[in-house]
């Protein structure tokens, strides 16, 4: 009989095989969605749109996965995501290559079922974590999706030149590749991701078994939603209009790729002493961390030169480095207090946020400056501080 060791350890290892194809699948729309939605609107001002609707899209999926997961588990739930979020990159190189702006819109929404169902697999990774190894659970799979993620961002122009020998813009490669890389991600997980974490761990005693009204639901899983929100919505912000940002400045693709690959690494990369800190030192200090992070980010962002590439990748480097901090110690204390369904729910809402910054950053800098845009993300940033700092130290509530 397999031991729940063993279990973890091969859960953890398809799992992060996984994430290594879904995070490039991730990372090659962000990195250029909204300039994409620029060429084809012919207005910078609805540049945040497309990533406002795929994060939008990842809202929605993120409760469907949840809720797939809860009643079928992991396996299935993880692999109807990515399958979902594959069908909506082959949709929007279609609508790209027939100029057709409506399905290119639906497809956006579709596409981010492949956000959703990403974020949603650092889940898979607590199910059989025992409570004081769950922040090391979650660095393991985010650190997996920086390897994706990383490569992303600069296979950009390789994909672009492949594109257009077809006769399709350009800024659509990159979503067949996103395509491609879910499809390979979602296939991994249905074929090995046996016997199924979730249903393993239901069958185990507490405290292992996630809550079906168990764990306790209390200030711990409105802290975690509420850091997670606050970081999600900051970062979707600020990250959607840096590629906007350069491109008006005169920087090109391979410069905007550079910058956004470091982001993204700083996003996922620091997992492995960030799931430590969250273990060692504890959830609420670690997502105090993140509101400062986010805020020195900000500043940086506001004060950088706009032709300085160096000085916007230390930007976005301490973006994505926050968004690590509050998400991982966030994802803690969700796992702590709540079950699959609710996990989706809480992504729902992290999601709806990063919309709303998706949306509102393009009106924001189309109205005032990037500059405005990263101090007003710094400052709302540091909201984050004094309500985990409360929140997050009351007892639970069974």
């Amino acid at each position: 009989m397999i031991t729940l060791d063993r279990l973890q350890r091969r859960t953890l290892t398809v799992v992060m095989a996984s994430q290594v194809f879904s995070g490039a699948g991730l990372a090659a729309g962000v990195t250029v969605g909204a300039l994409l939605a620029e060429s084809m609107f012919d207005t910078a001002s609805l540049s945040g749109l497309p990533v406002a609707l795929f994060t939008f899209g990842s809202a929605v999926a993120a409760l469907g996965v949840g809720r797939l997961s809860q009643r079928l588990g992991r396996r299935a739930g993880l692999a109807a995501g990515y399958a979902t979020g594959a069908t909506g990159g082959v949709g929007v190189v279609v609508a790209a290559a027939l100029g057709s702006v409506p399905l290119l819109l639906i497809c956006f929404l579709v596409y981010g079922a492949g956000t959703a169902t990403n974020l949603q697999a650092r889940y898979a990774g607590t199910d059989l974590a025992e409570p004081a190894r769950r922040g090391r659970a979650v660095s393991s799979v985010l650190v997996a999706t920086t390897f994706g993620a990383v490569a992303g961002p600069n296979l950009v122009a390789v994909t672009g030149r492949i594109a257009a020998h077809f006769g399709i813009p350009p800024l659509a490669g990159p979503f067949a590749l996103a395509a491609l890389a879910y499809s390979i991600a979602g296939l991994l997980l249905f074929a090995l991701l046996r016997p199924d974490p979730l249903l393993a761990a239901r069958a185990r005693p507490a405290p292992v078994a996630p809550a079906e009204g168990g764990r306790p639901r209390g200030p711990g899983l409105v802290a975690g939603a509420v850091t997670m929100i606050l970081t999600q919505l900051v970062m979707v912000a600020v990250m959607t209009m840096t590629p906007v940002h350069m491109r008006a400045h005169g920087h090109g693709l391979g410069a905007t790729g550079l910058v956004i690959a470091v982001h993204i690494a700083a996003m996922y990369l620091p997992s492995f002493v960030t799931g430590y800190l969250v273990d060692r030192v504890g959830r609420v200090p670690v997502a105090i961390a993140a509101g400062a992070t986010l805020l020195a980010a900000g500043i940086v962002s506001a004060l950088a030169p706009a032709d300085s590439v160096p000085v916007l990748a230390v930007a976005l480097a301490l973006l994505g480095l926050g968004w690590n901090l509050g998400l991982v110690a966030g994802t803690a204390m969700t796992a702590d207090s709540a079950d699959p369904a609710t996990q989706g729910l809480v992504d729902l809402c992290v999601a709806l946020a990063g919309a709303g910054g998706g949306i509102a950053s393009g009106f924001v800098m189309a109205a005032t400056s990037y500059s405005t845009l990263s101090t007003a993300g710094g400052l709302l940033a540091l909201a984050v501080i004094p309500f985990v700092a409360v929140q997050g130290r009351r007892p639970a509530r069974p």
